[in-house]
């Protein structure tokens, strides 16, 4: 270890001036690593605490972000549109002039997921919890979505079931559902047209659940990829393990 920490000195002082800054950054890192002790092959036990410890400040910080204003609304890799069955509807309001009406029910829809975003935090905290060693020694060296994919698996029904309520209240308390009505109720008195009827609670609680795991991944990405994240020796440790096995 006295050896590594050397060599590590030595090259950190030889880079400093001829190396760029994702290069200091990661030799920065294997010193801090090396300083903690956060360096060798971890234990069953600290992979499952790292792995754990890891998603639940990834899983936090991804339902943060996304039940702040804009969250889903500002973000357009998961802001929710009109549904499939539904953009006729849109593009006929639009064509005759009640653009607002369209404009407040994408804004409206996408309140109610962010309010709704909230809600995912304690669920993934639960499912870390009931996580096996197995489960979190498989995910640390699976692919990089494997963490996702475990939480897709596991806790899918659970949030929408809690979703689902909560999508539907805030519906109704940030008028959505009342937009909706007035869309489709216009859209709907167009001569010759399909009457539409879609299910906007379930629909919006789907698209929220959707655009929840699309902000889990990034994070899982963030932590594996990403030293500068991992901001405790243990998940130096774990993750630095990890990057051994690609």
């Amino acid at each position: 270890m006295k050896k590594t920490g050397l060599f590590l000195l030595a090259a950190s002082a030889l880079c400093f001036s001829g190396c760029d800054a994702q290069s200091q950054s990661k030799i920065g890192s294997i010193l801090n690593q090396v300083a903690t002790g956060a360096t060798g092959t971890p234990t069953s036990l600290e992979i499952s605490n790292g792995l754990k410890q890891a998603l639940e400040l990834g899983t936090s910080a991804g339902a943060d972000r996304l039940s702040a204003k804009d969250g889903f609304f500002g973000n357009m890799a998961i802001k929710i549109l009109f549904p499939t069955e539904a953009q006729k509807v849109e593009k006929t309001l639009r064509s005759i002039g009640l653009n607002s009406l369209a404009d407040n029910v994408i804004l409206s829809v996408n309140r109610a997921a962010e309010d709704a975003a909230k809600e995912a935090k304690p669920i993934f905290v639960n499912a870390i919890k009931q996580m096996t060693i197995a489960d979190a020694t498989n995910i640390l060296l699976g692919n990089k979505d494997a963490a996702t994919q475990y939480f897709k698996r596991v806790t899918t029904a659970q949030l929408m079931e809690k979703f689902s309520p909560v999508i539907s209240a805030s519906l109704n308390k940030v008028g959505a559902t009342k937009y909706w009505t007035d869309a489709a109720t216009a859209y709907n008195k167009v001569p010759f047209v399909k009457p539409i009827n879609a299910n906007l609670t379930q629909y919006v609680t789907e698209k929220a659940i959707e655009g929840l795991f699309v902000q889990v991944a990034q994070e899982e990405l963030k932590i594996r990829d990403n030293i500068g994240a991992r901001s405790t020796s243990l998940l130096q440790k774990v993750f630095g393990y990890a990057d051994t096995k690609k």
